[in-house]
């Protein structure tokens, strides 16, 4: 039984996807199965069902994974403790969406670098709806999410900052030199915001609906960068994280409407998964992602 057999079968495990795998391990996907077969031929018994397309976990799979989680944290842990923590070396994976990884982590990454050079970071920009499941699946170490606040009971959830979302728009809008707006003020209007899906731009329809807000037409983008420029180009009134137009307000390209989104309670969060080891390089990640963030309050 080998040790890379064993890591195989714990991420197969994760993503119940044989060339899911193979791309998280950088491997061909033939090369999974092998391992996955040896190790199955050496327990004698079977660890996945193949059912058609889909791959399940047996019973005595699902007992193995318990205790071979297990063996490969204290491994890990085991490999720490020969370190000095003060010359961390290794690999850390971190995850967000866009808007915190161009506004929010550069000044983390920037003050990990400084403490702890010789650690090799990795950062994927995926999708706010699909953070979690890198966890899951384990292709990341620890991922931040912008979202009302997370209830999960497989992952370790950490509230930093409450982000503020206002409406923008370009000076010369008709609605830019308004000092209050009623609901009937936008009918009419073009909104520039995410896709349907995205946890604020839920909460954004819902807010709209609340308030009897109708005969609008929406214009839905992935970045928000895109959603500014269309904003400074006067084609609609933009929904974005107040954080992502600080430098664009104080340039006057952008006006910040005065309208307020009630209900609408969105924070910068850290996850992880609880049942992974907190290696020394983790630690030390998350109290500077702490030291930065909290820091913004």
């Amino acid at each position: 039984m080998e040790l890379r057999q064993l890591n195989t079968f714990c991420i197969v495990a994760s993503t119940l996807n044989f060339s899911r795998a193979a791309e998280v391990l950088n491997y061909v996907p033939s090369n999974v199965t092998m391992q996955i077969k040896a190790l199955e031929d050496e327990l004698g018994v079977r660890l996945f069902d193949r059912l058609g397309k889909q791959l399940v976990l047996t019973t005595e799979g699902k007992r193995f994974l318990t205790h071979i989680q297990s063996v490969l944290n204290k491994l890990e842990e085991a490999r720490s403790v020969v370190h000095d923590n003060e010359n961390l070396t290794g690999t850390l994976t971190i995850s967000a969406n866009e808007v915190i990884c161009a506004y929010r982590l550069p000044a983390v990454f920037q003050r990990f670098r400084s403490q702890h050079p010789g650690v090799r970071l990795i950062f994927r920009s995926v999708p706010n709806q699909q953070l979690k499941q890198t966890l899951f699946e384990g292709t990341a170490d620890v991922v931040f999410m912008l979202d009302e606040p997370i209830r999960s009971s497989g992952l370790a959830v950490e509230p930093l900052l409450e982000e503020t979302f206002r409406l923008f728009a370009a000076p010369d809008h008709p609605l830019a030199q308004r000092t209050a707006l009623q609901p009937e003020d936008f009918h009419g209007e073009v909104f520039l915001t995410n896709e349907k899906g995205c946890p604020y731009r839920t909460m954004f329809d819902r807010s709209f609906e609340k308030e009897g807000i109708d005969g609008i037409t929406y214009l839905e983008f992935q970045s928000a960068e895109a959603i500014k420029q269309c904003a400074i180009s006067g084609i609609g009134i933009a929904f974005l994280p107040e954080i992502t137009a600080i430098a664009e307000a104080e340039r006057g390209e952008l006006v910040a409407l005065p309208w307020r989104i009630p209900d609408l309670r969105v924070f910068t969060q850290m996850l992880w998964h609880k049942d992974k080891w907190l290696s020394p390089i983790m630690l030390s990640f998350i109290e500077a992602a702490r030291g930065v963030l909290l820091r913004d309050i």
